[in-house]
């Protein structure tokens, strides 16, 4: 469990009040401040860190919280896994394969999390670690459509007992029903930063949605999606790049992410 200031340090990063209740008010509103204050962002592979290894849960948290950034989403619903335990949420992790243009990722490639509150409500599905994921979290029971700010989300049946989790009628990742530990993720994050076929090292992205939107760094391009329109500005200069991300994502880079030439996508 996190000690007292730690959970107050989260919270303020995130811009959350401290719950009464470990309910399903208090999980809405947690995971909502995280999506709109963490970006997903995957920076430190290009740069070949991070070394140590990825921080699985409480060692992201120096990440995050001292150092204002981002993560991938094993560090991101890792470390929200350890402040949602803390609170008195029952939580854990479950294992999901994202659906990229080629095919699944390998097992393992996205970590998701199951919440349970002490109302009874739920059980829930909540994911702050996924680039372009719902802003509440969703019911895991549940197979009809579920409306949310970034679109319309359905779990449908898969084989083998797993999920699937469509947006807006399209899969974005096949997901295990049954409960994992942090540490099963460990060898995926290695493999993720240390394989020349990890997709982390052929590119480098940082997202956050907005109260409009949302504002994504790809490579030299920083799009940004307001009211349905899209919008891409070209950062050629250095200058300009490293700015983006310290005002629009808050994160202070001491240099240029190696791979910021590599590839570029929307």
């Amino acid at each position: 469990m996190l000690d007292s200031a730690t959970v107050d340090a989260y919270l303020e990063r995130i811009g959350a009040k401290r719950p009464e209740r470990a309910d399903a008010k208090a999980l809405a509103h947690l995971h909502e401040r995280h999506v709109l204050s963490v970006p997903f962002e995957n920076i430190d592979f290009a740069y070949g860190r991070p070394s140590p290894p990825i921080g699985l849960g409480a060692p992201a948290l120096e990440k995050i919280i001292g150092r204002n950034r981002g993560g991938c989403c094993y560090e991101l619903n890792g470390a929200f896994h350890e402040l949602l335990r803390s609170l008195g949420f029952d939580v854990a992790p479950l294992a999901a394969r994202v659906m990229e243009d080629n095919g699944f990722t390998p097992p393992m490639g996205h970590m998701a999390l199951r919440v349970l509150t002490e109302d009874g409500d739920g059980p829930y599905l909540a994911d702050v670690g996924y680039g372009n994921a719902f802003r509440h979290p969703l019911r895991l029971t549940e197979r009809g459509e579920q409306a949310d700010v970034q679109g319309t989300f359905r779990l449908v049946e898969a084989a083998h007992g797993d999920l699937d989790l469509l947006r807006n009628g399209e899969l974005q990742y096949r997901m295990e029903q049954r409960p994992r530990e942090l540490a099963d993720f460990a060898a995926m994050a290695w493999w993720l930063r240390s394989s020349e076929d990890s997709p982390f090292l052929a590119r480098q992205v940082c997202t956050l949605p907005t109260a409009e939107g949302r504002v994504t760094l790809a490579g030299r391009t920083l799009t940004r999606t307001e009211g349905g329109e899209k919008t891409k500005e070209h950062l050629a200069d250095d200058t300009a790049l490293l700015t983006a991300y310290r005002t629009v994502f808050g994160i202070e880079l001491a240099s240029v992410p190696p791979t910021a030439d590599a590839h570029e996508h929307s």
